[in-house]
């Protein structure tokens, strides 16, 4: 099994400057950021050369300007290795990484119903966690809307007043 600094030493060879960033904060813990046109060389690599076949999460967060997505995977189930990337707001738009990983379905799914991101590629991006008559283009994890917002919009879906 590669240490964190072998497998970023690794990672920082094949990929060059498709790595922007790259830190290891404590023990067991990669986080790396990568350019986002680059998420399927750098996926394709963790999988194909580094073995790594499981995908932890997908996390995103709303940065005003931008949305932040995290990828968490894990190493040999002991290494926790995080691709950070960023896409713009305005066009929301990455590549799906289901077909190197099928376990990236749901968290795809995940991520466009509540931040309204569109995975390239995926073959099913239907609601996974809000309801069906949730009112298309609003998406409860971005800054726009406020909780009072949200919470008057689901209250009206429900018929409650």
């Amino acid at each position: 099994m590669l240490s964190e600094d072998e497998i970023l030493e690794k990672m920082k060879n094949f990929l060059g400057n498709a790595i922007l960033e790259a830190n290891v904060p404590r023990t067991r813990r990669i986080f790396i950021k990568i350019k986002s046109e680059t998420l399927k060389e750098v996926v394709s690599f963790l999988s194909n050369e580094l073995g790594v076949k499981h995908l932890s999460t997908i996390t995103g967060l709303d940065l005003g300007e931008e949305i932040e997505l995290i990828y968490h995977f894990a190493y040999k189930g002991s290494i926790e290795i995080s691709l950070r990337l960023t896409i713009p707001k305005k066009a929301p738009k990455i590549t799906s990484i289901v077909d190197l990983i099928p376990g990236a379905t749901l968290y795809e799914r995940e991520v466009h119903d509540l931040l309204g991101v569109i995975f390239e590629g995926h073959p099913d991006l239907s609601r996974l966690v809000l309801p069906e008559e949730w009112p298309k283009g609003l998406y409860p994890l971005r800054k726009e809307n406020s909780v009072e917002e949200l919470r008057k919009i689901t209250q009206k879906s429900k018929g409650e007043s």
